[in-house]
């Protein structure tokens, strides 16, 4: 059953939320911003619940009835904005599900919320259409706007709103919550901790995914055997990289996380705290054969890679040089 306590991290989000709460100085607009995953929607939930509860406790009891009917989604004065364009908000969803409701007293409750998540696929017509309730919202209105991007906002957006930026958690946190919820052993949990890099949500995902097991399995033969590999077999490779050209930045952290711990080894001698503690064998040969000048090419070279993928450079030429850059700076 949600409760405050259920989120972790985010000290000061919590203390923001329930201090309002506390004192019923509660904004009529938050803007909670943060990573896909990262549990944004769910701090919404919660907020939302404790806002309508009927106990009148910061945490929602999960007891009374606006409680269960928030929690089986079927709370009248919980509104969450749909969009039917997977791709845009557009104005007449912003008119329609807020604008011309909001003037509607709550059915219920004190207060109508009101949920607007992907929030920046607003566009500019739906920001200013959104903003015209900001500026004068009734008093029982709560907007609360989700977004992986506060910057997609009009500035005269955020002005009138509370916001809140979700920060990433830390990996210790990260790893005992994996251990305890989703019941993985510590090595795979310190593993996911490491490449969600503070998001709760994307580890969870990963420490579940048979998928990122294999694309993890796949990157680390090639990583094993790249200084031997002619550009014959550089070719097969990233014809085999093709398969996993969604889920590519998580093909490239891994990467990124095996240079890294070669680094780190290479400066300490220390395997300890390694992510990839058990192929310390194959870090070894990596850290031995390479220079520290080789491997922070080699780290480069993988941010720009992402780079040119995010600017949708060709996705095999983009491979090619990567793997190149790897391999030349893979042997002294």
């Amino acid at each position: 059953m949600p409760k405050f306590s259920d989120i972790i991290g985010q000290d000061m989000i919590k203390e923001h939320l329930m201090n309002a709460l506390k004192t019923g100085n509660i904004s009529h607009a938050y803007i909670i911003n943060g990573e896909r995953y990262s549990g944004k929607e769910f701090i919404a939930k919660i907020f939302a619940m404790a806002i309508q509860c009927e106990n009148g406790d910061i945490d929602p009891c999960n007891e009374c009835h606006a409680c269960k009917q928030a929690l089986s989604g079927n709370q009248p004065d919980i509104i969450h904005l749909t969009h039917e364009k997977p791709n845009v908000i557009t104005v007449d969803d912003i008119r329609e599900q807020i604008n011309s409701d909001i003037v509607i007293k709550p059915y219920a409750c004190d207060r109508k919320i009101y949920i607007i998540n992907e929030a920046e696929k607003m566009n500019v017509q739906a920001q200013n259409a959104l903003l015209k309730t900001l500026e004068e919202p009734p008093e029982y209105a709560v907007i609360i706007i989700l977004t992986t991007n506060v910057d997609a906002l009009l500035p005269t957006i955020l002005s009138r709103c509370v916001v809140l930026n979700m920060k990433p958690v830390d990996d210790e946190k990260v790893k005992e919550f994996l251990m305890e919820y989703v019941q993985v052993p510590d090595y795979k949990a310190e593993v996911c901790a490491a490449f969600a890099r503070g998001n709760l949500g994307k580890a969870k995902i990963l420490a579940s995914s048979e998928e990122f097991d294999k694309i993890k399995t796949e990157a680390i033969a090639l990583l094993k055997h790249i200084d031997e590999m002619n550009v014959n077999e550089i070719s097969i490779a990233i014809k085999q990289m093709n398969e996993y050209k969604l889920e590519i930045n998580d093909y490239l952290d891994i990467l990124a996380i095996w240079y890294r711990d070669a680094l780190m080894f290479k400066a300490t001698a220390d395997a300890n705290n390694l992510i990839f503690r058990d192929e310390i064998k194959f870090i070894k040969q990596t850290a031995s054969r390479s220079t520290y000048e080789g491997l922070e090419i080699i780290l480069k070279a993988l941010d720009k890679a992402k780079a040119r993928l995010s600017a949708n450079v060709s996705f095999d030429l983009t491979m090619e040089l990567l793997l190149l850059t790897i391999k030349e700076n893979s042997n002294l």
